[in-house]
């Protein structure tokens, strides 16, 4: 029994020389390199220390550069951030060539790699690319009134995500829209220029005056106090229809007043014309019982 625990402890010594050895043969071989490469060394903590100062030096340039611009404070974030760690994964991949790393294999699979994330995030990144878009192009502002033509999806801007741009509608309910798909397909922006026309069309009796008719339609453009007096009204004769005469008036007011004073306008023309008796015909169904 003495015998076989000497044994043991016997081939535990060996191993632990042998593994000590092999330590030993490493840290030479270590310290041999760092002799050798010493120098290499030294010029490429130098150019890590240079570097760095230098992307410092070039992120506050591009940071005045969109200051300048009046570039929005998330887009000018997340781009200085993206700027930034790109500029360093080169700085360091340029150290590694400088100490004699071969860096062509570990370009490939970064290469690789990220065209397998790129595949499998396409999705995320066409909403972060159009939110980037959005930003830096500004097609549309927080407080826009916007139509999107695709899936006809329209309200009022509410917040301009990287990813999302939420809109509010009239009836206070929250739309969220893909950036992908905003910076894909055509936007109407219904506020950004700060006045609309507003447009009303009626059909009266053959029987009606045409003068009567414009001049009521004009006055009651103008008398109502949303309206832009300088810009004027006008009314048209748009349509002979079967039964009518299709007229027309414009006006123009500020984008937030256009719905309140389209709604006001429509009601009084109707007033205006049951006193002074313009007809508005409606359809009408005669019907005939032979015996």
């Amino acid at each position: 029994m003495i015998n076989i625990y000497k044994d043991v402890a016997e081939e535990f010594i060996k191993g632990a020389e042998k593994n000590k050895s092999k330590i030993s043969v490493w840290l030479d071989k270590a310290l041999d390199w760092i002799v050798e490469k010493g120098v290499y060394v030294l010029l490429t903590l130098l150019f890590i220390y240079i570097g760095s100062k230098v992307i410092k030096v070039v992120l506050k340039i591009i940071h005045k550069s969109f200051d300048r611009h009046k570039l929005s404070a998330s887009v000018s974030g997340f781009l200085i951030s993206f700027i930034r760690i790109i500029l360093y994964i080169l700085l360091f991949i340029s150290a590694a060539s400088l100490l004699g790393f071969q860096v062509t294999s570990f370009v490939t699979i970064l290469g690789a790699s990220g065209i397998a994330i790129g595949l499998a995030l396409q999705g995320s990144l066409s909403n972060l690319a159009g939110g980037v878009l959005i930003l830096i192009l500004k097609p549309f502002d927080v407080g826009d009134y916007i139509i999107e033509n695709h899936t006809k999806c329209e309200g009022t801007v509410i917040g301009i995500d990287v990813f999302y741009t939420k809109l509010r509608t009239v009836d206070n309910r929250v739309v969220v829209i893909p950036n992908g798909n905003l910076s894909n397909t055509s936007i109407i922006n219904v506020t950004k220029l700060g006045e609309r026309m507003v447009e009303i069309k009626i059909g009266v009796s053959y029987k009606s005056d045409m003068k009567t008719v414009k001049d009521i339609l004009i006055k009651t453009a103008l008398d109502n106090e949303l309206t832009l007096k300088d810009k004027g009204a006008v009314s048209f004769v748009d349509e002979f229809m079967d039964s009518a005469v299709k007229f027309g008036v414009r006006f123009w007011v500020k984008s937030p007043d256009f719905h309140t004073a389209r709604w006001a306008v429509t009601e009084e023309i109707k007033k205006q014309f049951d006193e002074n008796g313009v007809v508005i015909p409606f359809n009408q169904l005669e019907v005939t019982i032979n015996n």
